[in-house]
């Protein structure tokens, strides 16, 4: 005979309860295996794809591997040194930016630009504001990353938490199966396929997207001489999951930069806008299509909601859990719903009478 409902529910919060304390407690000791267990995560697939290849687990986890320390190298020596000088560089060109927007606008509109204006103090303090904050931020970000983490302990064991986990993924995978309790089996395995349907459509599919309209925003500013176009494109790439703000964001902050750098040739100007505009147009007929497909997502408000509130309780590690726990959160809501739209108290005697 099946446990009472009340009784099922103490124990599933009981679970719950120690999986977040031990993230409040363990969250700086087990962030290398959250991480690494979402790589192994992401890559699963591909090891598959290379099983039916022809390939062992263990020769398809090999050249996973491999190819992930070749990117990895490649971003420490190339990308990564780039993104930092041209970071750098816009944030010391902000006061000159903003000084001659100031400029600008005091040659065409000398009313709005007095002494007395308050557009004109305001721009007078965003450009140093951001110079002498911009690199307090970036520095602040450095040493609480750091203070949260051992770099050293982080970078090696990472890549061998995710070698292990890829490994024997199918195996854990099919040991958790087993321990599913067999009155509820069913209905869990529907549950757990909706969540990973969620995941695989948001982490493996919208970072796929993030990933490749990143990748070709920075690749065609740069190709169009446009200054910090590498350090754009990254920030309009990274915010691409949030619907329309990254192409915004993005295009705003290019078409800004180009408008102070190309002043005067219109053509330069109008590239860089083509590119955002070619951008949003293979974002919503080719890259989404292909990476994400029909598959349901998260709501972007909801994303950045759980971001916002696991990163404020439980830091870093809070908002590496932020996704899956929304996730779950969510099929589990439309599961309840569904249930409840079933039942009796939704319909009532004149539902069942209908029958």
């Amino acid at each position: 005979m099946a446990l009472p409902i009340r009784k099922q529910a103490t124990y599933w919060g009981i679970a719950a309860g120690v999986f977040f304390a031990a993230l409040w407690g363990l969250g700086n000791v087990i962030l290398p295996f959250l991480v690494g267990g979402a790589i192994a995560y992401f890559l699963d697939p591909v090891a598959d794809r290379l099983e039916r290849a022809g390939l062992s687990r263990t020769a398809a986890t090999s050249v996973i591997s491999v190819g992930a320390l070749l990117i990895f190298v490649l971003l420490s020596l190339l990308i990564v040194p780039m993104l930092v000088r041209q970071l750098v560089g816009l944030v010391n060109a902000a006061p000159t930016i903003f000084g001659e927007l100031q400029g600008f606008l005091t040659a065409k509109f000398p009313s709005l630009m007095d002494e007395q204006s308050a557009l004109r103090d305001a721009l007078n303090g965003i450009g140093k504001t951001i110079q002498a904050r911009g690199g307090e931020l970036a520095q602040g970000l450095l040493t609480s990353a750091l203070s949260v983490i051992n770099a050293i302990v982080f970078i090696v064991v990472v890549p061998v938490v995710a070698f292990y986990l890829l490994l024997d993924w199918d195996n854990m995978v099919a040991k958790l199966d087993s321990w599913l309790p067999r009155d509820h089996k069913e209905t869990i395995r529907t549950i757990a396929r909706d969540i990973d349907r969620v995941l695989a459509g948001f982490v493996r599919g919208q970072v796929s997207v993030c990933m490749a309209l990143g990748t070709f925003y920075a690749v065609a500013l740069m190709i169009a001489g446009l200054d910090f176009g590498l350090i754009v494109g990254a920030i309009a790439g990274l915010i691409t999951f949030i619907p329309y703000v990254g192409a915004l964001i993005g295009g705003a902050l290019a078409i800004g930069l180009a408008l102070f750098q190309f002043w005067g040739d219109w053509l330069s100007i109008g590239i860089i806008a083509a590119i955002f505009a070619a951008g949003q147009f293979l974002e919503g007929n080719v890259i989404t299509p292909r990476f994400v497909g029909k598959s349901v997502g998260l709501h972007p408000v909801w994303l950045l909601f759980a971001l916002s509130a696991f990163g404020t309780v439980f830091g870093f590690v809070g908002m590496l859990v932020a996704v899956p726990v929304a996730a779950a959160i969510g099929v589990l809501a439309r599961f309840g719903i569904g249930r409840y739209l079933d039942s009796r108290l939704y319909q009532g005697l004149a539902g069942r009478d209908e029958e």
